[in-house]
């Protein structure tokens, strides 16, 4: 059996304000208030895993170790069949320094066109979560969303890749969705499904 999580603090292993809303949104109903790690001035660690997973528990370690508290992170990314899965794990990095997805965005669709590749295309959103405690113990849970790549970018409600991603069976792009409505289907809400059954039931 997984291990509970108990307590009412947790710290949300990212700098990204879009995520750490989201995390605090999904949590709720367990009374439990984020803190990003932003905000406790934590060093971020080196992402050097070569899946969600393995980036999510180095970040989720590190946070815990350094707050003495639970720390949840969340390593998630963009993945389009056409470029075998690409950008993956590094689709932060594709936006640039300057975090700038708009950037993210055209170099797959730019990529897409090299290959000729036909867009719309096959893509799926990845979200992988890990609880890390102080001691060093983890819990890991993987979900994910299969849709399609769309061009041009669409709506301004969501953040990341989702103006160019549509899920299966949806017209309209996760970024011009309600947040009720995209947290009812993303990755992050069947990761965070897998989460709360092993971990927060008792909560």
């Amino acid at each position: 059996m997984a291990r509970q999580f108990e307590g009412s603090e947790l710290i949300v292993a990212s700098l990204n304000p879009g995520k750490v809303r989201e995390i605090g949104e999904l949590l709720a109903d367990f009374g439990v208030k984020p803190i990003s790690a932003g905000e406790l001035g934590l060093p971020e660690p080196v992402e050097d895993g070569d899946t969600f997973i393995a980036n999510a528990e180095i970040k989720a370690i590190a946070a815990a170790t350094a707050a003495g508290k639970i720390a949840l992170s969340d390593d998630s990314g963009f993945a389009v069949d056409a470029l075998n899965g690409d950008p993956g794990i590094f689709s932060a990095r594709w936006a640039g320094p300057g975090k700038d997805f708009s950037v993210a965005m055209q170099a797959v669709k730019d990529k897409l066109e090299e290959g000729g590749q036909p867009i719309p295309t096959p893509a799926s959103f990845i979200c992988a979560l890990c609880l890390a405690w102080p001691d060093g113990h983890t819990e890991s849970f993987e979900g994910k969303v299969t849709g399609q790549f769309v061009w041009p970018a669409r709506g301004e409600k969501g953040f990341g890749y989702d103006p160019v991603f549509e899920a299966e069976g949806m017209d309209i792009t996760f970024a011009e969705m309600e947040p009720s409505e995209k947290h009812a289907i993303s990755h992050r809400a069947d990761a965070f499904r897998q989460l709360i059954d092993a971990c927060f039931k008792g909560a």
